[in-house]
C-alpha cells in the first residue's frame, strides 16, 4: 500500500481551502440586503437606487421600463438602472415557436 506523500496533501488541502473561500454565499435576508428577482444586490441603498435595480431587471428581461426624469437627474435611479440591467440579463426567456 503507498502512502501519500506529504507535499500532496498540502496541495490537496490548500485547494479545498482556496476553493472554499471563493465559493459564493447567499447573504441570508435576516442580514440586510436587498434581494430583486432572487438576486442579491447589496445593502443600504436609497429608495430611487432600488427603483433603478427593479426599472433595469424589468427591462432586461425584455419589457422596457424607466423613469426617465429620475434617470436623467437621479444618479441614484441611473446606477441602479444600469446595476438592474446587467444583473437580471440572464432572467430574459425567449419564447420559442
Amino acid at each position: 500500500m503507498k502512502s501519500i506523500k506529504p507535499i500532496s496533501t498540502i496541495i490537496l488541502l490548500s485547494s479545498l481551502f482556496l476553493y472554499n473561500g471563493c465559493t459564493p454565499r447567499k447573504v441570508p435576508v435576516s442580514k440586510g440586503g436587498y434581494y430583486h428577482s432572487d438576486i442579491y444586490f447589496g445593502k443600504n441603498f436609497s429608495d430611487n437606487f432600488k427603483q433603478g435595480i427593479e426599472d433595469g431587471c424589468t427591462t432586461s428581461k425584455g419589457d422596457y421600463k424607466k423613469a426617465h426624469s429620475l434617470f436623467n437627474n437621479d444618479k441614484d435611479y441611473n446606477d441602479g438602472w444600469f446595476l438592474g440591467r446587467n444583473r437580471c440579463k440572464h432572467l430574459l426567456v425567449l419564447d420559442e415557436e
